[in-house]
Protein backbone atom coordinates (compact mmCIF):
# COMPACT_ATOMS: atom_id res chain seq x y z
CA UNK A 1 0.00 0.00 0.00
CA UNK A 2 1.32 3.43 -0.81
CA UNK A 3 1.13 6.09 1.84
CA UNK A 4 -0.67 9.34 1.00
CA UNK A 5 0.93 12.75 0.64
CA UNK A 6 1.06 15.07 3.63
CA UNK A 7 -1.77 17.54 4.19
CA UNK A 8 -1.18 21.28 4.52
CA UNK A 9 -0.17 20.81 8.19
CA UNK A 10 2.56 18.33 7.27
CA UNK A 11 0.57 15.37 8.61
CA UNK A 12 -0.77 12.29 6.91
CA UNK A 13 -4.51 12.75 6.31
CA UNK A 14 -6.58 11.31 9.16
CA UNK A 15 -6.84 7.55 9.03
CA UNK A 16 -5.00 4.34 9.80
CA UNK A 17 -2.63 3.31 7.02
CA UNK A 18 -0.90 -0.03 6.76
CA UNK A 19 2.66 -0.29 5.51
CA UNK A 20 5.63 -2.58 5.89
CA UNK A 21 8.62 -1.59 7.99
CA UNK A 22 10.58 -1.20 4.74
CA UNK A 23 7.99 1.21 3.34
CA UNK A 24 7.95 3.24 6.56
CA UNK A 25 11.75 3.35 6.66
CA UNK A 26 11.99 4.45 3.04
CA UNK A 27 9.39 7.19 3.49
CA UNK A 28 10.23 8.53 6.95
CA UNK A 29 13.69 7.24 7.92
CA UNK A 30 15.67 9.21 5.36
CA UNK A 31 16.69 12.80 4.75
CA UNK A 32 18.21 14.41 7.82
CA UNK A 33 20.65 12.68 10.14
CA UNK A 34 18.01 12.90 12.89
CA UNK A 35 15.39 11.15 10.73
CA UNK A 36 17.87 8.39 9.98
CA UNK A 37 18.64 7.97 13.71
CA UNK A 38 14.97 7.86 14.67
CA UNK A 39 14.28 5.41 11.84
CA UNK A 40 16.95 3.09 13.23
CA UNK A 41 15.34 3.34 16.67
CA UNK A 42 12.03 2.30 15.15
CA UNK A 43 13.64 -0.73 13.52
CA UNK A 44 15.25 -1.80 16.81
CA UNK A 45 12.01 -1.50 18.80
CA UNK A 46 10.13 -3.37 16.06
CA UNK A 47 12.70 -6.18 16.08
CA UNK A 48 12.50 -6.53 19.86
CA UNK A 49 8.69 -6.39 19.98
CA UNK A 50 8.49 -8.95 17.17
CA UNK A 51 10.95 -11.23 18.94
CA UNK A 52 8.36 -11.80 21.69
CA UNK A 53 6.19 -13.77 19.23
CA UNK A 54 3.23 -12.08 20.94
CA UNK A 55 3.05 -8.86 18.91
CA UNK A 56 -0.46 -8.40 17.56
CA UNK A 57 -0.28 -4.80 16.28
CA UNK A 58 2.48 -2.19 15.96
CA UNK A 59 1.29 1.38 15.36
CA UNK A 60 3.48 4.44 14.74
CA UNK A 61 2.23 7.99 15.29
CA UNK A 62 3.58 11.42 16.16
CA UNK A 63 6.23 13.59 14.55
CA UNK A 64 8.19 10.75 12.95
CA UNK A 65 5.33 10.10 10.50
CA UNK A 66 4.98 13.78 9.59
CA UNK A 67 6.91 16.20 7.42
CA UNK A 68 8.82 17.50 10.47
CA UNK A 69 12.46 17.67 9.47
CA UNK A 70 13.93 16.56 12.81
CA UNK A 71 11.54 14.49 14.95
CA UNK A 72 12.80 14.01 18.51
CA UNK A 73 11.67 10.42 18.87
CA UNK A 74 9.30 7.81 17.54
CA UNK A 75 5.91 7.24 19.16
CA UNK A 76 4.64 3.67 19.21
CA UNK A 77 1.58 1.75 20.37
CA UNK A 78 1.97 -1.99 20.83
CA UNK A 79 -0.94 -4.36 21.21
CA UNK A 80 0.25 -7.68 22.50
CA UNK A 81 -1.48 -11.05 22.52
CA UNK A 82 -3.12 -12.07 25.77
CA UNK A 83 -0.46 -14.66 26.63
CA UNK A 84 2.39 -12.12 26.43
CA UNK A 85 4.59 -12.48 29.50
CA UNK A 86 7.04 -9.75 30.39
CA UNK A 87 9.00 -12.02 32.73
CA UNK A 88 9.93 -14.31 29.83
CA UNK A 89 11.63 -11.52 27.82
CA UNK A 90 15.31 -10.67 27.60
CA UNK A 91 16.48 -7.72 29.64
CA UNK A 92 16.79 -5.50 26.55
CA UNK A 93 13.40 -6.54 25.24
CA UNK A 94 11.78 -5.83 28.61
CA UNK A 95 12.99 -2.21 28.33
CA UNK A 96 10.59 -1.70 25.40
CA UNK A 97 7.66 -2.35 27.75
CA UNK A 98 8.69 0.19 30.38
CA UNK A 99 7.74 3.65 29.09
CA UNK A 100 10.53 5.58 30.84
CA UNK A 101 13.19 2.99 30.02
CA UNK A 102 12.12 2.80 26.37
CA UNK A 103 12.44 6.56 26.13
CA UNK A 104 15.87 6.62 27.79
CA UNK A 105 17.33 3.54 26.09
CA UNK A 106 15.73 3.63 22.63
CA UNK A 107 14.53 7.22 22.16
CA UNK A 108 11.03 5.83 21.69
CA UNK A 109 7.80 6.70 23.44
CA UNK A 110 6.13 3.30 23.76
CA UNK A 111 2.62 2.61 24.99
CA UNK A 112 1.47 -0.99 25.20
CA UNK A 113 -1.40 -3.18 26.28
CA UNK A 114 -2.49 -6.79 26.04
CA UNK A 115 -5.42 -7.29 23.63
CA UNK A 116 -8.09 -7.94 26.28
CA UNK A 117 -7.13 -4.74 28.13
CA UNK A 118 -7.48 -2.41 25.12
CA UNK A 119 -9.99 0.14 26.41
CA UNK A 120 -13.05 0.13 24.16
CA UNK A 121 -11.43 -2.55 22.01
CA UNK A 122 -8.24 -2.35 20.01
CA UNK A 123 -9.82 -0.47 17.08
CA UNK A 124 -11.05 2.26 19.42
CA UNK A 125 -7.73 2.40 21.23
CA UNK A 126 -5.77 2.75 18.00
CA UNK A 127 -8.22 5.34 16.69
CA UNK A 128 -7.52 7.48 19.78
CA UNK A 129 -3.90 8.02 18.71
CA UNK A 130 -5.04 9.92 15.63
CA UNK A 131 -5.98 12.84 17.90
CA UNK A 132 -3.50 15.70 17.96
CA UNK A 133 -2.73 17.47 21.25
CA UNK A 134 -3.60 20.77 19.60
CA UNK A 135 -6.91 19.41 18.34
CA UNK A 136 -7.79 17.83 15.04
CA UNK A 137 -6.75 14.47 13.71
CA UNK A 138 -3.81 13.06 11.79
CA UNK A 139 -2.91 9.85 10.05
CA UNK A 140 -1.08 7.04 11.79
CA UNK A 141 0.56 3.89 10.46
CA UNK A 142 0.24 0.25 11.41
CA UNK A 143 3.33 -1.71 10.44
CA UNK A 144 2.43 -5.00 8.84
CA UNK A 145 4.56 -7.93 7.68
CA UNK A 146 6.68 -7.68 4.56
Amino acid sequence: MSLPAFDTNGDLPAGLYQATLTQVSERFGQGTAQRIRVGERLKRVYALASSTRSLARFVVFGSFVTAKENPNDVDIVLIMDEQFGLAQQTQECALVFNHAEADAHFGASVFWVRRPAAFGGETSMIDFWQNRREGGRRGIIEIIGE
